[in-house]
Formats: C-alpha cells, structure tokens, sequence
C-alpha cells in the first residue's frame, strides 16, 4: 500500500507532472530503475587529419543536446488505475517542452521534449513497466531557484544645499544602479533582462572579475508602459512582447554570460536621468 507524496528511496525524478522515485496523487507508485544521459552530454568537435604528419588539428568543441532516458515501473492499485496512470506518462511528455527536475542535494532541472516513442508493456493488471527518452537541447543542467534582481538607474543623494556657509564640505553620494549576479554552478550561464520604460538610449554594462567588460546598448529611447526584453541566450530583442528590435542593440564585445562560480556586476546607465527606468535581470546558476 502506497501512500500519496511517498518517497520511493533512491533518486527522485518529476517528469512534468509525474514524480518518478515516488507515489503521486492518485497513490501510483513510480519507482524509477534507469536514468541514463544525466551524466553528462557529447562533445560535438571537427578534427581534421593533418597531411603527411602525425596527429589531427582540432577544431572548435561544442557540448551536443543532451537525450535522457528514463525508465521504471508504474505500480497500482487496479487496473482503472494503472491505465489512467499510462495515460498521463504519455501526456507529461508534450511534442513542445516539459521540464524535467532531479532531486540531487542540490536539486536542477532541464527543458525537454519527446524525442522518441513513450515505450509501455504490462506485467499484471495492476503493474507496467515504460521507458522513456526526452532531449535538452540546452545541454546545461540549471538550478530550480530562478535569481531575480532589479535596479534603478544611478542617483545622487546629498550634496550642497543653498543657501551655504563657508567654508563648506561636500557630501554628495551617489547611489549607482548595479545588479551583482551570482552564478554558483561549474558552468557559464546567460542572463536575461527586462528594461522598463520609460528611458533613453538604456545601457548595460558587465563589469568581469579579470577587469574586463562587456557591454549592450539599446540605440532608441523607450516611452512609458514600454517594455525591452534582451535574451542573450537565444539571442533576442523584443520589444512590449512581440517587435523584434536586434538591429537596434550594439553588442561590440560580445553577448554577456556569467562564468561558473563567478559573479558579475551589471552596471544600468542611459542618455538621461530617468527616475522610473528599471532593469530587471533573470538567470539561474548551470551545471555542466
């Protein structure tokens, strides 16, 4: 007798909505026996043969997707529910994405999608075995807790107040719109950021712990209610969710990441002093 939200022992898997190396809602027992991929992806590289020498040269190396399979059994308590059980394994694994989740001590996820048939045999009439194969394109395993921060453009505070006595000191501070992010994975990852309107000519600047920077600047002035998202993953720039603004963003030194067990500091400047202005960046820190 299984109970719901039961932990099987071993590893824990969620599969969309199905907790594999668990028991789910409907008191089905779903103990995983293989998950095969999560080790690690294939290193995608060209290597050419050198003439009349020893030895290749080697080019570029890329990590490839990363498949996973996963396998087990489905156990439980008739046959109503094992069939219904089969049923939402089959829909847990859309032809678009579905996350799936690894309860590590530190638990990560990836984006999947089906890549290949949702194989399911029955033993009894109350118990099936299945396998699955799903594939990230995105071969990093990410951290379940998305980072979320914000900042305004920088502001002075203090300063001289008229009218003034001399001799004088003074005491302007100025209160600098940074967002520092923390990526505490062994891998690089990339952020993505959200510019509130309204501002000019919006900057971002990433300052790197070896004094180097890298930089994005919006070349348009954006109103009030206007939204800018910048993806540096894709890499996109869409403006208020559906105009496409990339020929408008000068990325001289390179889209920025954020190195594995590194933090960065993102500087938000503009044109003009804008009170309202707000740059938002996501990210979540990536295991290889």
């Amino acid at each position: 007798m299984y109970l719901p939200g039961q932990d099987l022992g071993g590893l824990r898997v969620d599969l969309g909505t199905i907790p594999l190396g668990g028991v789910d809602d409907q008191g089905v027992a779903w103990p995983l026996q293989e998950m095969d991929g999560w080790d690690s992806p294939e290193v995608r590289a060209e290597v050419h043969q050198r003439a009349a020498d020893h030895g290749a040269w080697l080019g570029p190396r890329y990590l490839a997707e990363r498949p996973v399979t996963l396998a087990g059994k489905i156990i439980a308590p008739g046959a109503a529910e094992l069939d219904a059980a089969m049923e939402r394994l089959r829909a847990a694994i859309p032809l678009d994405t579905t996350v799936l989740t690894v309860r590590e001590t530190v638990p990560k996820q990836a984006t999947v999608t089906r890549s290949g048939k949702v194989l399911l045999r029955h033993l009894t009439d109350s118990v099936a075995e299945f396998s699955v194969m799903v594939t990230a394109g995105d071969p990093r395993r990410y951290g379940v807790d998305e980072e979320v921060e914000s900042t305004t453009l920088p502001s002075a505070t203090g300063g001289l107040v008229f009218p003034a006595t001399f001799p004088v000191a003074f005491s302007a501070t100025v209160v600098a719109g940074e967002i520092r992010a923390v990526n505490a994975g062994t891998f690089e990852t990339r952020p993505a950021f959200t510019v509130d309107g309204p501002v000019s000519a919006p900057q971002i600047i990433g300052l790197y712990a070896d004094g180097t920077t890298r930089q994005l600047a919006y070349g348009q002035d954006l109103a009030a209610g206007d939204q800018l998202v910048i993806d540096t993953d894709a890499p996109t720039v869409t403006l208020n969710g559906t105009a496409s603004r990339r020929r408008f963003l000068a990325v001289p030194s390179g889209w920025p990441t954020i190195p594995a067990n590194s933090t960065v500091t993102y500087q938000f400047r503009a044109a003009a002093p804008a009170p309202a202005a707000l740059l938002t960046a996501r990210w979540r820190s990536a295991w290889i």
